[in-house]
């Protein structure tokens, strides 16, 4: 089986999903929107009307399948004429502040051979049938390891508590303003830390040194942190966005609340122990490989039914 696939960017989640497929036995080729992106700098409509010149380049002919990953790529997908087409949405492409996006991913849903959805969540942004597949959690990278090594690793002070904002603070969409409110409204001596620019290989030490993670998220897809986090056995505390109450709805020290003054709450009773909870069990049917075979079993579906249709 040989997959193109067309992506934004090389998020973690999405070369996990790669390395899944590829170890069994999938051919992937993996095709990213020309330009770079940031969150303050995206990319140009220049960068965009490049791209579908390259995948047509790419012979496409050659491969049985395209899967869209991020909805920008959809139509890109849905424009070669003549493969099957598996579209999987990532959250801010359905659910974001662009409606023009939104409408792009609503639109491409409906004529893709079959959508895919991180998160029950965001089926209130599609008008189609869509399959369910959590995105996997790499729980090798991922372990619980002492927090006073973990803090000596980052650079933190033994005997601070930390209360781990792990994004960017000048993204909308996360609320860095509320982390702050529910922090100060706190009855508790505690640092708020934001956490970005760091490599990926660093983040299981950030979480891991963390006394507990704080989601101030209005929307999420995930967010794939909360998972990570929990594979760490680190606390959280987060608003009920995304696929948070499924992930910690069994998990002990941690919380998912409604109100500031729940989060605040929250926070109070989970940094007045030392207890971890013990989340790592709840992630056992998130593991990449069970997501690979997944994946796999998806793409034979899809390819049947369309050569059944011709």
């Amino acid at each position: 089986m040989r997959i193109l696939h067309l992506t934004t960017g090389r998020r973690s989640f999405f070369e996990q999903q790669v390395e899944a497929l590829r170890s069994h036995g999938i051919d992937c080729t993996v095709l990213n929107v020309p330009g770079d992106y940031a969150a303050d700098d995206p990319r140009s409509v220049t960068d965009y009307l490049k791209y579908y010149p390259q995948v047509l380049e790419h012979g496409l002919d050659e491969y049985d399948l395209v899967h869209a990953n991020n909805g920008l790529t959809a139509p890109f997908a849905l424009a070669q004429p003549t493969r099957p087409v598996v579209v999987t949405f990532w959250g801010s492409d359905l659910m974001g502040d662009h409606g023009w996006v939104s409408k792009v991913g609503q639109y491409s849903a409906k004529r893709a051979d079959r959508v895919i959805l991180p998160s029950h969540r965001m089926s209130d942004y599609v008008d189609c049938d869509y399959t369910h597949m959590p995105f996997p959690v790499d729980t090798e990278r991922f372990q619980p390891m002492d927090k006073a090594e973990a803090r000596a690793h980052v650079g933190w002070d033994q005997d601070e508590t930390i209360v781990l904002f792990p994004y960017d603070p000048s993204r909308p969409e996360k609320d860095y303003d509320r982390a702050e409110k529910v922090v100060d409204a706190a009855d508790v001596d505690a640092d708020l830390r934001t956490l970005t620019g760091k490599p990926y290989d660093e983040m299981p030490y950030y979480l891991n040194a963390s006394d507990t993670v704080l989601v101030t998220s209005k929307r999420e897809s995930g967010p794939m942190v909360v998972r990570e986090a929990a594979a760490c056995n680190v606390p959280v505390v987060s608003t009920d966005v995304g696929f948070v109450r499924e992930t910690l709805e069994d998990v002990g020290q941690s919380a998912v609340c409604g109100s500031d003054i729940e989060l605040a709450g929250s926070l109070e009773i989970i940094l007045s122990t030392e207890q971890r909870p013990d989340a790592r069990e709840q992630l056992d049917q998130l593991d990449p490989a069970g997501f690979g075979q997944r994946l796999e079993q998806t793409y034979a579906s899809v390819i049947d039914r369309t050569e059944g249709t011709a």
